[in-house]
This record gives C-alpha cells, sequence and structure tokens, in this order.
C-alpha cells in the first residue's frame, strides 16, 4: 500500500536513533559506564565499553541509514538481549522488570526488520536494488 512506503524508514529511525543517542553518550561518559559494567560483575569493563558503544553508535548509525540493516538488526537484537540479561534481571525491581520487558520489545522490532528488510528509502534498496527488499516495505 502507497501510503504505508515511509514505515520502514519510520521504524528504522525510531529503533536506531534511541541506539545512537544512548551510545554517543556512554563515549562521553567512559568513567560511570565502565564503573556500571563493573557493578554488575562483568570482567573487562573497558572491552565491555567500546563493544557497548561499536554496537550502539554504529548499529544505530547503519540502522537509519538502512544499511545491511538484516545484519544490522540481527546483531542488535542479539547484544540487546545480553543488555537485558545482564543489566535488567532483578525481576523484584519494578523498574528493571520494566527495562527488560523494553528491551524484548526492540528485540521484536529489530526482528520485524531483520525479516522485512530495510523498505525502499534505504541504502540497502539503493545499492542493491533486491525485490524482495523494495517489497518488504509494501508488507
Amino acid at each position: 500500500m502507497e501510503a504505508t512506503r515511509f514505515l520502514p524508514l519510520l521504524g528504522r529511525i525510531l529503533i536506531g536513533l534511541p541506539f545512537l543517542v544512548s551510545g554517543l553518550g556512554k563515549l562521553a561518559a567512559f568513567g560511570p559506564t565502565t564503573a556500571y559494567i563493573s557493578s554488575v560483575g562483568l570482567p573487562l569493563a573497558p572491552l565491555g565499553w567500546v563493544i557497548a558503544v561499536a554496537f550502539e553508535v554504529g548499529g544505530g548509525l547503519l540502522l537509519i541509514l538502512g544499511f545491511r540493516v538484516r545484519e544490522v538488526a540481527l546483531g542488535l537484537a542479539v547484544f540487546t538481549l545480553a543488555a537485558a540479561i545482564f543489566f535488567h534481571h532483578d525481576f523484584a525491581d519494578r523498574n528493571q522488570m520494566i527495562h527488560f520487558l523494553k528491551n524484548i520489545m526492540i528485540i521484536g522490532g529489530l526482528l520485524q526488520i531483520a525479516h522485512f528488510g530495510a523498505g525502499r528509502y534505504s541504502l540497502d534498496a539503493r545499492r542493491t536494488r533486491d525485490t524482495k527488499n523494495i517489497a518488504g516495505a509494501a508488507a
């Protein structure tokens, strides 16, 4: 349907932008971020910081631009699941439970992107002229 042709772009922006903003926040807050990573018992907090910044900034940008979104969405889904398990597992704390469920919802959206692709307004569509990817925008 032609009225929905921009929805894949809007969806990618709405999911990618929070990743990008979160990653930029971590980039500006090395100390507090590594302290938080250490506080949950994970080793090698500086490496965890690098991984988080790379996934969030890189993945967010790639998702927004629509470049290799199927792979990026799957990678971000795994990253988001790991974040939910390691950082939001205390269900006695209502706030942690809400964050866990929010991450699960984000994973659902990312899996939709991984399945249906970037849509017609993306670098993927321009790069490959993949008819399945473009048809995914109308699905």
